[in-house]
């Protein structure tokens, strides 16, 4: 094999690296020998180039041979004619070939003359000649062989260049030395630090104004999908007679419309991975005009909740997205029953009565049923449906090993638990194996986009749409998307409920899309954070930090400022200025105050953080101590201690102050935050969930993620002050608290008694990093 791939024109390095790959060097030994019949053993390096590219490039062997042909023939001569010869054949997956049309798509026969090339580039250069008398040698040769080439597809490259060389000397003369000098290069404009750091955005499901945003990610070519109807040309589908045919009814169907699905099991709440599956499915779909589904896989009805299908539609809609339409797969359990009568009417489905338990893993043995009578079957399975096995006693099963080496999955097995939506209708349920590419086909979607562990399955989605005759969609898969320090399963967050360790699902410190609204983060972050990891095809796994930090960006452009003080300590102004409380104008937005202020009341007393504070002043401390001023931010006001006031314990209670005006007063080195006729208010302060990164890695925690907890997840502030301005605000509003984070509202609160969530802090802490 090495002599004979060496025999036409490779190197003994390029032989031996194709001898690596079994399926190229099989290829190309096929068709080695197929040209050899015809010309001879000695085959000139032009037609082994030919071949090589023939068998690295050809994505259905099928042709090969019939591609070979016409090389031996010398009807196929350049590796233009080959790409266009193979571009033909992958656009036309069925045989037999329309040979006529073959050939004009491929310029066999067509025979292009010295004359007509003389003549296509004599145009081209009258057409660009006052810009080749201007520029001379300087100018782009490359687009007038670009557009003599145009004219002439099939023509020879190299005899073109000859002729656009002579020509060109024939009207400017020899070089000289200005030709021979070098073009000065046109400086770039260079962007600055800004904006090369601008991130992806999404807002609120729309393409936002930064660069490379999620839809821009999504648009187009941009991840080489294949276009509507063209579900052929993607690697590995799988071509049946009546593939062509089911394409156009399924494009008369949608008008060419690009179709996706987003297809949660309403069994649990949406977390943080499921973010990018909805920005990634809504996404590609809105980026190229089309439409996304949402449609509940509700197949397992022990698991499944009336409050998951609300919250898992609130979600959806929270981050921006509206579906097209909202199904169930529960809508077409008719149609898939009938369709799994058909599979056993065609021999491609059976009733075993294996326990589970036998054939769980990659290698349970054959099932004894799988070749009883297609009637046999055909009864039992009517007697599964009628309610006459118990559970556990008979599933329908597939014939079809899987990638993963899984046999015969099942497609359909029986239970006596009723449907939240069909009620006692049914007491046998299809599985996701059998379910959802059938669904797919119902609904002609045109992308079906999972993760990669679904990559498993890829074949058996083409093979059950395939067995049944049914439009097939294709299947794409990308990379999850995880985070460090916390769990997203369901059973581990349940797990996490009943110990107590957490309140709920939308716990603000776990990382389900409830909890992160309750925490306060904006839908635009997490959009933004999805833009920002990407569509890739590995999987993902993100620090914490980095999603705080898509948080921190929109908060900053969207929280309005309040203040508020968490552990108070008493200041009395004893030289206040007015007998009664001053209003003190705040902005909404410091950098902006065109976007409005808040008034609140400055009165004799006002409340500071206790650690604004400090007896002694040690070098470096900038903050209020006897003998160094602070002002109060917005004020206009700087205060200075007078009196320290404590109680039996020694403990600071309270400071008593004068005020001076800053514009008559020296600077101070600080300006703090305060509160003055304040709401009391509950602040909640929160920290990673989990020590360790991996709290499910058994080498990282051996004791299990219950082990794992952080006792200082949750610190609950009970006396905390805010200023008034924030009295009327509800559930979910956001505020930036000058100098301690962003908070966001629970809906824990009441009247008299407001909750706050801080969501992050205003820098990112070091130590997290």
């Amino acid at each position: 094999a090495l002599g004979l791939f060496t025999g036409i024109g490779l190197s003994e390095a390029k032989a031996r690296e194709t001898l690596r790959n079994g399926a190229l060097s099989a290829l190309l030994r096929r068709a080695v020998l197929q040209a050899r019949s015809a010309l001879g053993p000695a085959l000139d390096k032009a037609t082994g180039t030919l071949l090589y590219n023939t068998a690295a490039r050809l994505k259905d062997p099928k042709h090969l041979g019939f591609l070979v042909d016409y090389i031996a023939r010398r009807e196929i001569l350049t590796d233009l004619q080959l790409s266009a010869a193979l571009e033909y054949v992958r656009n036309h997956p069925l045989e037999p070939l329309d040979v006529a049309d073959f050939e004009r798509a491929c310029g066999v026969g067509v025979c292009i003359t010295p004359e007509q090339i003389e003549e296509a580039v004599e145009a081209v250069i009258s057409k660009h000649r006052a810009e080749l008398l201007a520029e001379r040698y300087h100018f782009n040769m490359g687009l007038l062989m670009g557009e003599a080439r145009n004219q002439l597809r099939w023509a020879d490259g190299k005899t073109i260049k000859n002729e656009v060389d002579l020509q060109v000397l024939h009207l400017l003369g020899p070089k000289t030395e200005a030709d021979l000098e070098k073009k000065p290069k046109v400086a770039k404009a260079r962007l600055a630090p800004a904006e090369k750091q601008k991130v992806a955005v999404v807002e609120n499901g729309d393409m936002g104004s930064e660069t490379q945003s999620l839809l821009e990610q999504l648009r187009g070519e941009a991840l080489k999908f294949h276009k509507p109807g063209e579900n052929y040309k993607t690697e590995g589908y799988v071509v049946t007679p009546n593939t062509m045919a089911l394409l156009k009814q399924h494009l008369a169907i949608t008008g060419g419309q690009v179709r996706t699905r987003f297809p949660p099991e309403p069994n649990g709440i949406l977390h943080i991975g499921h973010a990018k599956a909805i920005n990634f499915n809504f996404g590609y779909a809105k980026a190229n005009g089309g439409v996304c589904f949402l449609r509940y896989d509700d197949t397992n009805p022990e698991k499944e909740e009336e409050k998951y299908f609300t919250a898992i539609r609130e979600m959806v809609e929270w981050l921006g997205y509206q579906p097209y339409a909202v199904t169930h797969a529960s809508d077409y359990f008719d149609q898939l029953y009938t369709w799994a009568l058909e599979l056993i009417r065609r021999g491609q489905a059976y009733v075993c009565h294996q326990k589970v338990e036998e054939i769980k893993g990659h290698n349970p043995p054959p099932s004894p049923w799988r070749d009883r009578p297609v009637e046999e079957s055909l009864l039992l399975f009517e007697d599964m449906r009628k309610g006459k096995f118990g559970e556990g006693e008979a599933t329908l099963r597939m014939k079809l090993v899987m990638e993963d080496g899984k046999m015969d999955p099942v497609a359909y097995r029986v239970k006596f638990t009723p449907h939240h939506r069909t009620g006692d209708k049914w007491c046998i349920y299809p599985t996701y194996d059998y379910t959802h590419c059938l669904c797919d086909s119902i609904e002609h979607i045109t992308h079906s986009l999972c993760t990669k562990e679904f990559q498993a399955r890829r074949s058996s989605y083409f093979w059950l749409c395939n067995a049944l005759d049914v439009y097939c969609p294709v299947q794409w898969e990308y990379g999850r998307l995880n985070l460090l320090y916390t769990v997203v399963s369901k059973r581990k967050i349940i797990r996490l409920v009943e110990t107590g360790a957490v309140r709920d699902w939308d716990d603000p410190r776990l990382f389900t899309l409830t909890a992160l609204r309750r925490r306060g983060f904006p839908p635009e972050a997490i959009n933004n954070f999805c833009a920002r990891v990407g569509v890739t095809v590995a999987q993902a796994t993100m620090e914490p930090h980095l999603l705080e930090a898509c948080a921190r960006e929109v908060l900053n452009e969207h929280a309005p400022r309040a203040m508020a003080v968490l552990e108070p300590l008493k200041v009395t102004i004893t030289n206040f200025p007015a007998p009664k409380a001053l209003e003190v104008l705040v902005p909404n937005f410091p950098a902006d105050e065109s976007r409005g202020f808040h008034k609140v009341p400055f009165h004799q007393t006002v409340y500071i953080e206790e650690t604004d504070f400090r007896e002694e002043a040690d070098k470096g401390y900038k903050r209020l101590a006897p003998g160094q001023p602070v002002g109060l931010r917005h004020t206009g006001y700087i205060i200075t201690v007078q009196n320290v006031i404590k109680d039996v314990s020694g403990r600071v209670i309270e400071l008593e102050v004068t005020c001076t005006k800053s514009d008559v007063a020296e600077k101070p080195k600080a300006f703090i935050h305060w509160v003055s006729v304040p709401v009391a208010c509950e602040v909640r302060l929160y920290e990673r969930l989990f020590l360790h990164k991996n709290p499910e890695d058994p080498s990282e925690v051996p004791g299990g993620f219950l082990s794992d907890l952080n006792p200082d997840s949750l610190r609950v502030v009970h006396n905390a002050l805010v200023d008034s301005s924030v009295h009327s605000a509800r559930p979910f509003d956001k505020f930036q608290f000058e100098r301690l984070g962003y908070f966001s509202v629970d809906p824990d609160s009441e009247q008299g008694k407001m909750v706050f969530n801080r969501t992050v802090t205003l820098k990112e802490d070091p130590g997290k990093a």
